[in-house]
């Protein structure tokens, strides 16, 4: 067999995201953990401080009435696991908090608005929407499937994005047409101030 007729090509089908129904428009799918905890409100931060302080204090809590006689060295360490698994659980919380509005699930004008500045400044300075990336679309293509929608199941297997792909679930030409109308009002008024 020649060479010629082993190759194969390599296009693969593109999957789109499947639309999951919710209250609240899609922001994106599967966001990078950065806009995640960037786009976090205060009452995020406040959900996971609260929820990371309860391990701890209900160590001592249960020391307080049931004593466990361990001595100052056993009991300190007790403290030290259970504040980071305080830790742990707070930041899973906050990160879900503010993950469920990406995908529509609660409550998310605040974070529409922000994205919508976000991607608009990013077509303005002609940058990739969503960052640059070293993987092959490919690779991409697979990182995003695994992660797409993952923190609906964070509380059993914690998955995070830390990669730039351009699969978020969202018709990106919102972004383009916003800062199409963006520049044609700068350059209006630009030429009325001339």
């Amino acid at each position: 067999m020649s060479s010629a007729s082993t190759k194969t090509t390599d296009i693969r089908p593109y999957v789109p995201a499947r639309a999951v129904q919710s209250d609240y428009p899609l922001i994106d799918s599967d966001p990078h953990i950065k806009r995640v905890i960037k786009y976090a409100r205060p009452s995020d931060y406040a959900a996971g401080i609260g929820a990371a302080g309860v391990a701890p204090g209900l160590m001592l809590l249960w020391e307080k009435f049931a004593p466990s006689y361990v001595g100052r060295g056993g009991f300190a360490s007790i403290m030290r696991l259970s504040g980071a698994i305080g830790v742990g659980g707070g930041f899973l919380l906050f990160y879900q908090r503010s993950i469920l509005r990406f995908y529509g699930f609660t409550e998310n004008q605040r974070e529409i608005d922000m994205d919508m500045r976000e991607m608009v400044d990013k077509v303005k300075k002609k940058e990739p929407l969503y960052g640059h990336s070293t993987l092959t679309p490919y690779m991409q293509g697979v990182a995003a499937r695994n992660s797409r929608y993952s923190a609906l199941f964070i509380h059993v297997i914690p998955w995070f994005n830390f990669v730039n792909h351009n699969q978020h679930g969202v018709d990106t030409a919102k972004y383009y047409q916003q800062a199409e109308r963006e520049l044609e009002v700068e350059r209006l008024a630009k030429q009325k101030s001339a």
